[in-house]
């Protein structure tokens, strides 16, 4: 019921914004005796006007309700569980998806009329067999419904009807508010065009702050549990321990630097793979390809961009961990006749598979800012006797190496964030090493097998991920805000 009311508002909203662009059009021309050349703007202005003010703020305030309106009464809902069934072996997280998923399973029944709303709000559980008769309509439960549980999802339901119902009056009154005060203040000597452009700056200013706030709220939600980490486990032990075994009984060695080692060796592997092989490959393609072989092999090569990383996850632990082994395992019957790779997880596979995944970010990057490269400075190296190959390497490699760095950092960040390759081909050992051909781990990996399962977020073995998320957070960000400056200064210099 709830969900059919939203889609009702949102389709009234739009009604109300069409009715309200053609009624504020039709009077702008009135105003002006039909002669559109006494009117200060053009009618479909007028239109645009009162199509912005009827639409805009009430789309707003829908969309901050229903964000808002779940947690606050999540919040209120929870206040109603009675603190012994938090305590006893579960956590808020816990009762509150039973609550919900009560709350969802008498929606359904409503629906498909197993009861009525009547019954809905008023059933109890020492009467009749609520998980039977959710259990009739398709909702399954894993155990029978506490009393406790079922009062919260009959309050539960019943606050969101009421917070629904609540929104729906203030946004349908925003929306015919704003069109009645668009169509007043429309005549000809009304500046349409004016708002209308100033409207959408504002909306232009919203759109590029919401990238800002974003992740402001994705470092301020990683710091807060971040903190609640390192009040619980000391910090010199996370920067400057040497073991990593989460134990969830306590006592748990919870370093960073094992998982660090094992990320950046993995990284360091895969831009080995990339960078030469992506180079050449933008090289040839700026440099040597007509425009045939261009126009067909830089989209086959950029293809590699667009597979899931699920996909190259399997690759390696299907296709290329059991070449390896072929290669440096199994005893005398590998092709060395020694035995270094014991299984098809390991440090090699991961970053042989990941470097091919970003071959296309440094060859499309690298291709760019090539032919970024003014050709005066090309045709200045050939009049002075130089040859196509000297010309690459002593006059456009150079120009372009600033440009060339920030793309191998930004694909360097790119590996250094990975997760399903290296959770299938590097394995989950977390220790130092230099072997490669051994399976170690990366500090993506650990983030989701802390938080793999029913997690309370009161642990310190669970808040670690949050502060291994914020580590990998600011080592990502660095690189790229490093490379975004290399590659500004470069095109400063030569734009």
């Amino acid at each position: 019921m709830a969900l059919g009311l939203t889609g009702y508002v949102i389709v009234a909203v739009l009604l109300l914004t069409v009715t309200a662009f053609f009624m504020a059009r039709g009077r702008a021309n009135v105003s002006a005796g039909g002669d559109i050349r006494l009117l200060h703007s053009l009618p479909n202005y007028y239109g645009y006007n009162a199509a912005m003010f009827t639409a805009v703020p009430a789309l707003g305030v829908f969309a901050i309700w229903m964000l808002a309106q779940p947690l606050m009464i999540e919040n209120s809902v929870f206040k109603l569980i009675p603190e012994q069934m938090v305590s006893e072996g579960s956590s808020r997280g816990l009762v509150m998806s039973d609550v919900r998923r009560v709350a969802e399973g008498l929606d359904i029944a409503v629906e498909r009329g197993a009861l009525t709303a009547e019954e809905a709000n008023s059933i109890r559980t020492e009467f009749r067999d609520v998980r039977e008769i959710l259990g009739d309509v398709g909702v399954a439960l894993g155990s029978n419904v506490e009393a406790e549980v079922l009062y919260a999802a009959q309050e539960y339901r019943s606050r969101s009807a009421s917070g629904t119902f609540g929104m729906t009056i203030v946004v349908l009154g925003l929306a015919l508010i704003g069109a009645a005060a668009s169509l007043f203040v429309t005549n000809a000597d009304f500046r349409a065009r004016n708002t209308v452009e100033r409207g959408a700056l504002v909306l232009l200013i919203l759109a590029a702050s919401l990238a800002i706030l974003t992740t402001v709220g994705i470092v301020l939600s990683m710091l807060f549990e971040t903190f609640n980490f390192f009040r619980m486990h000391p910090w010199t032990d996370f920067f400057f321990g040497g073991s990593w075994a989460p134990n969830f009984r306590g006592n748990s060695d919870l370093s960073i630097l094992p998982l660090l080692w094992g990320t950046l060796y993995i990284s360091i592997i895969a831009l080995l793979v990339a960078v030469p092989i992506g180079l050449f490959a933008a090289i040839y393609l700026s440099e040597y390809a007509g425009p045939k072989v261009r126009s067909a092999a830089k989209p086959l090569l950029e293809i590699l961009a667009g597979i899931p990383t699920i996909v190259y996850g399997l690759f390696a632990l299907l296709t290329v961990g059991p070449a390896l082994v072929s290669v440096f395992g199994r005893g005398e019957e590998g092709l060395l006749g020694v035995e270094w790779m014991s299984g098809a997880t390991a440090v090699l596979t991961a970053g042989l598979v990941m470097g091919i995944m970003l071959i296309p970010f440094v060859s499309s990057l690298s291709d760019d800012i090539i032919n970024a490269v003014p050709q005066a400075m090309r045709d200045g190296s050939f009049g002075l006797g130089a040859t196509h190959s000297e010309t690459i390497r002593q006059v456009v490699l150079p120009a372009a190496l600033p440009g060339i760095v920030g793309a191998v950092l930004l694909a360097a960040s790119r590996a250094i964030g990975e997760t399903m390759i290296v959770v299938l081909g590097a394995g989950a050992i977390a220790k130092f090493s230099l072997n490669p051909l051994e399976a170690m781990t990366t500090i993506t990996t650990r983030i989701v097998s802390q938080l793999t399962g029913d997690t309370d977020f009161a642990s310190p073995e669970t808040l670690v991920a949050f502060a291994l998320g914020l580590t990998l957070f600011v080592l990502t960000l660095g690189l790229n805000v490093l490379a975004l400056y290399i590659v500004r200064k470069y095109r400063e210099q030569y734009e």
